[in-house]
């Protein structure tokens, strides 16, 4: 969200989206994570696809969500998450899943887990950018143009040989971003997460470039924003250990846009007006309804 503060200043606000993970953030755990966090979307765990479009039954179990138009209790959308390698039929459920209310889909390109990766699905496929492309713009081309389709990939597979590749990949076929982790699937989650490795990828690309791996606190999230270049940050573990770890985030963006208004008040009679409205303000929603230009 990018919200005009005065005619020639801008304000670009941090996206925060929950990760997915196997195992770990289910209907129950987004449900949690939601409520006591602020994210601007969270993931489900992937939905394996092989050869035939699954019943019904399959993406209310994996996404209960449809039910209530695509988002958690608290109100925070959810996307659904597709894993294979069969073009014809990750599109085929891709369609299936925004008939039934999925508000986005994302392609699973980053599991490095073994048996995943002996059949051909996650992080193994990134040794073949053009069956990312391949798979990307199958679903892209199949779901309707109002539903966005993104993908979450790893620097590489055993090796960064052909990270911007897929990064390119990715985008040509048509995506609306790419969150990238920032190791290889031979990398596994040992630290450190490589975050420098993501400024390339965010130069090269038009589409915007989330990052993730090892965020875990506030000083975390800075210092990957610091090294990647990227704003946005999708969170996984460090979310389910700290679950308020968004707000905290948040909070530090709360006092840098004070310091930075309270740095122009000095100068512009506009920037005094809303000091002096914001300077007691602790929510960061609080302090962007006073930067949206309806306010003024």
């Amino acid at each position: 969200m990018r919200i005009t503060l005065f005619s020639s200043h801008q304000v670009t606000i941090v996206k925060l989206i929950l990760a997915p993970m196997e195992g770990l953030t289910d209907p129950i755990m987004r449900d949690v994570l939601t409520h006591v966090g602020s994210f601007d979307w969270c993931v489900t765990e992937f939905i394996r696809v092989t050869d035939s479009v699954l019943p019904d039954h399959v993406y209310h179990s994996y996404c209960p969500e449809l039910n209530n138009q695509g988002k958690t209790a608290a109100g925070t959308p959810v996307h659904v998450q597709f894993l294979g390698n069969n073009p014809e039929m990750l599109a085929a459920n891709a369609v299936r899943a925004a008939e039934l209310g999925a508000p986005a889909i994302d392609m699973n390109f980053g599991c490095p887990a073994k048996t995943v990766n002996r059949h051909r699905g996650g992080s193994v496929l990134l040794d073949e950018p053009e069956v990312v492309h391949e798979l990307v713009k199958a679903v892209r081309d199949a779901v309707p143009k109002h539903i966005p389709v993104s993908a979450k990939m790893r620097l590489g597979y055993m090796d960064r040989n052909f990270t911007l590749e897929n990064a390119h990949a990715i985008e040509d076929a048509g995506a609306a971003w790419v969150t990238v982790h920032a190791r290889t699937k031979a990398d596994g989650y040992t630290p450190p997460a490589f975050w420098d490795q993501l400024q390339p990828i965010r130069e090269a690309l038009k589409i915007n470039v989330i990052a993730n791996g090892e965020i875990w606190t506030n000083a975390d999230a800075k210092q990957c924003q610091l090294e990647s270049g990227c704003q946005d940050l999708m969170i996984g573990r460090g979310a389910v250990t700290t679950p308020d770890l968004t707000q905290c985030i948040q909070l530090n963006m709360v006092g840098r846009y004070k310091q930075w208004i309270g740095m122009m008040s000095k100068h512009y009679p506009e920037a005094k007006a809303l000091w002096d409205e914001i300077k007691r303000l602790k929510k960061i929603d609080e302090v962007l309804e006073k930067l949206n230009p309806a306010h003024f």
